[in-house]
């Protein structure tokens, strides 16, 4: 039986933290940010004004070693879909109790311990940002040009079912094409138009080609849109695709196959735009990382499950800019980003002992 008390998650999970939920964000980021101030950190704020401020937390320095912890404020609830909380004698149910308040507050649990135990926590930072949701696209700049600042990564996205923690998560990236033709009747003047759908359909079959699944890449045209009637030869279309890849390897291949095909008229008179990129590149296990973890192994004597994921997180951005990071931290649960979201309270307990004696190892140089 547990005696973990959730007093404290059911008020964060009741705060609406949808990411263009600004004030909710804001207020969310603000408990957080009290709860860390009362153990020592100090805050960095970096206001926004459409999207919830990103905060950067940090301990107190010395000459050795900087860990960042890293997590988001932001859930993907707009206000009066799933705002409430519950739980019974096995799991917590709420907006964001895995994904990812839940796993922000093991940091924040296991970091109350080390200031408990030790007086001071030295060289372990926290960045929170309001984002993540809908794809980082503006707090990855920061989190890129912050991790230049530290030696490893700890990112507190919910656990795996067997509490693996996460090596590898496949890059992905959204890209547009853009496809002007010539509008001609369809009866009168057949030949003198440039069929934008045409051109689209062509190039709709080339990119799904690109497709390795052998490679664990993956080229899917998601949407395509074009055309004026039947009777019209098509002036415009537009196609909305995204890339999922493991190696930069496939994903420089790729994208070099991609430029091929847009700057390639398979109809003439057609003329393609490509616009998109790249939003999260890829987290690939690396020897740093495989040292991290034989450190932990070894300190805490456990053996540490591990798996790769094929969804994104804020851990590839720390990890494509050169950081060993571990991401998977933070409690098991599922139904994320649905209404059933729920967490396991086991492991939450489970989680916070463990972070504890990372976060001691980590202090004593040992980790």
């Amino acid at each position: 039986m547990t005696v973990m008390d959730f007093t404290e998650l059911k008020k964060i999970i009741e705060i609406n933290s949808w990411t263009k939920n600004k004030e909710g964000v804001d207020q969310n980021g603000e408990i957080f940010a009290y709860w860390l101030e009362q153990i020592g950190y100090t805050l960095t704020r970096y206001p926004r004004e459409n999207i919830g401020d990103h905060l950067h937390l940090t301990s107190p320095q010395r000459e050795d070693r900087k860990m960042l912890l890293l997590g988001h404020l932001d859930t993907v609830f707009p206000p009066g879909t799933f705002e409430t909380f519950k739980e019974n004698s096995e799991w917590v149910y709420g907006p964001g109790v895995c994904d990812m308040k839940g796993g922000n507050y093991v940091a924040l649990c296991a970091l109350r311990n080390i200031h408990e135990n030790c007086g001071k926590i030295y060289n372990i930072d926290f960045l929170l940002v309001s984002d993540e949701e809908t794809g980082s696209d503006d707090s990855k700049h920061l989190s890129e040009k912050l991790a230049e600042e530290y030696d490893c990564c700890m990112v507190f996205e919910a656990a795996g079912v067997h509490n693996e923690v996460v090596i590898g998560r496949k890059g992905v990236g959204t890209f547009f094409i853009d496809i002007e033709g010539i509008a001609a009747h369809a009866g009168n003047h057949y030949d003198k138009g440039a069929d934008a759908n045409l051109e689209a359909a062509v190039k709709l079959q080339k990119l799904v080609a690109l497709t390795d699944l052998a490679k664990e890449t993956t080229v899917n045209v998601g949407k395509i849109e074009g055309g004026i009637g039947a009777n019209t030869i098509s002036p415009k279309a537009h196609l909305t695709f995204e890339l999922r890849y493991t190696s930069t390897d496939e994903r420089d291949r790729v994208l070099a196959a991609i430029d091929e095909i847009v700057n390639t008229s398979y109809v003439k008179g057609t003329v393609s735009t490509l616009s998109g990129g790249i939003q999260r590149d890829v987290m690939q296990p690396t020897k740093a990382q495989a040292d991290f973890i034989q450190h932990i192994e070894t300190y805490c004597k456990v053996t540490l499950p591990t798996e790769k994921r094929g969804g994104v997180s804020d851990a590839n951005i720390i990890a494509s800019a050169g950081v060993p990071t571990l991401d998977g931290w933070g409690p098991y649960g599922d139904g994320d980003h649905t209404v059933h979201e729920r967490a396991s309270k086991q492991s939450f307990e489970e989680r916070i002992a463990l972070v504890t004696r990372i976060f001691e190892g980590f202090m004593e140089g040992e980790i």
